[in-house]
């Protein structure tokens, strides 16, 4: 079968091909009765626009693109959720781009969703020696915003939670469970959110006089399930252990649950666990899992909001929002019942 063109649209039509061109990229000049013999011509013929030789014109992709941190994680399965229904709210496709830790295999990804003129791109991450690439592809036109990141600059929209807040939530949690022995399971300390649950529950246990055990200071290159078991290996092999942990994600607070229960210990009687995130499968966990909760959802439909308003409103402003997170607490720190607590 031979692929259908505007010609046989205007055949079947009876009209010309420039109406035809002219009903699709600009039907409010074209009579409403016109409009309706094209379209029926379209229907019977079934005819679909080529969208790559409209974008030869200059015109843009109906199309975003999400740049997720770890397609793995269920937090940013609900992320996607959130920027996907704001974006078929508006008509606009989503395409997701994981991130593999290459920074050369992110600016590939980056060409190659500019090379397909989206409207614009959600970053989760900027990989190192990539911020000059993300500044040049702004002053180009490509509206770039930040998701679950800070943005330093007031001419750029960003998304994200107060982490800081977060680590402090986990931090006086379980100091105020008598806990002073801590050990702190943490991703990259040169990713800003990890930085800062860091920095959040330190000055909680400082504050509470507890201690951060030096064998418990952890930090795991991926914030994996197998990595929250490797790092609950190292704990149990110190020479003095902690009687609670706090995880920089609900994948590391998993693993670390996983390897104490099969090693034959008891939680929260033996290890308070704390998490980050409170993906869904937290409440499933064996013992189900205390966590701070991110509202990822929130996260993900605000930023392609603040994305799609860059990309088609000239009089748009740029604003940094910032989410509070909220503790849920479960039984993995010794709570019968779920309660949450806001950050103050």
């Amino acid at each position: 079968m031979k692929r259908l063109t505007i010609l046989d649209v205007a055949e079947r039509a009876g009209v010309s091909v420039g109406t035809v061109s002219n009903a699709l990229n600009r039907p409010e000049i074209v009579a409403p009765k016109t409009l309706a013999s094209i379209q029926a011509a379209m229907d019977e013929l079934g005819f679909v626009r080529n969208a790559a030789a409209r974008q030869l014109t200059g015109a843009k992709s109906p199309a975003i693109g999400l740049i997720v941190l770890d397609i793995d994680n269920p937090f940013f399965t609900e992320v996607y959720r959130g920027v996907e229904t704001a974006a078929n709210e508006a008509g606009y496709l989503v395409v997701v781009c994981g991130l593999s830790g290459d920074p050369t295999h992110e600016r590939r990804q980056l060409r190659l969703l500019e090379e397909q003129r989206v409207a614009g791109i959600l970053a989760t991450r900027v990989g190192k020696g990539n911020s000059r690439v993300y500044s040049q592809m702004r002053k180009r036109g490509m509206p770039v915003v930040l998701l679950d990141r800070r943005s330093a600059s007031r001419n750029q929209c960003s998304v994200s939670v107060d982490d800081v807040a977060g680590g402090r939530l986990a931090g006086e949690h379980l100091c105020g469970l008598g806990h002073d022995r801590l050990a702190l399971v943490n991703g990259p300390r040169d990713w800003s959110q990890c930085a800062d649950r860091r920095s959040g529950f330190l000055t909680a246990t400082d504050g509470a006089g507890a201690r951060l055990l030096a064998d418990a200071d952890i930090e795991v290159e991926k914030m994996t399930i197998g990595a929250g078991e490797a790092a609950a290996h190292h704990i149990l092999a110190a020479a003095k252990r902690p009687t609670a942990i706090f995880c920089a994600n609900d994948l590391l607070a998993l693993g670390v649950e996983h390897a104490l229960i099969a090693a034959g210990h008891r939680v929260p009687e033996d290890f308070a666990i704390v998490g980050y995130d409170d993906v869904a499968f937290a409440t499933m966990a064996f013992v189900p899992l205390t966590s701070v909760r991110q509202p990822a959802f929130e996260l993900g439909q605000r930023g392609a909001q603040q994305l799609l308003g860059e990309a088609t409103d000239e009089a748009h402003k740029h604003e940094q929002v910032v989410f509070e997170p909220e503790l849920v607490i479960r039984a993995s720190t010794g709570a019968e019942v779920e309660a949450n607590v806001p950050a103050s």
